[in-house]
């Protein structure tokens, strides 16, 4: 996933990104507690993914308050 693939998407579909991400995250967690985990490296990468959701969303809200000044 790329920050500027993100930058293109509108806040709602960023919230939705974020959501899918946490709940992928979760799953992962309890795969790793019970043993079931293949690719862990996928853990770090949905974590990243989830961090840039943020600070895309987090950028955007920034420059709608720099906007309504």
């Amino acid at each position: 996933m790329n920050a500027k693939d993100l930058h293109t998407k509108s806040p709602d579909q960023l919230r939705d990104e974020l959501v899918s991400l946490k709940k992928e995250a979760f799953n992962l967690r309890f795969q790793q507690a019970t043993g079931q985990l293949e690719n862990t490296a996928r853990m770090r990468a949905v974590r990243r993914d989830a961090a840039r959701v943020k600070t895309v969303l987090n950028q955007k809200a920034a420059e709608a308050a720099a906007d309504a000044k």
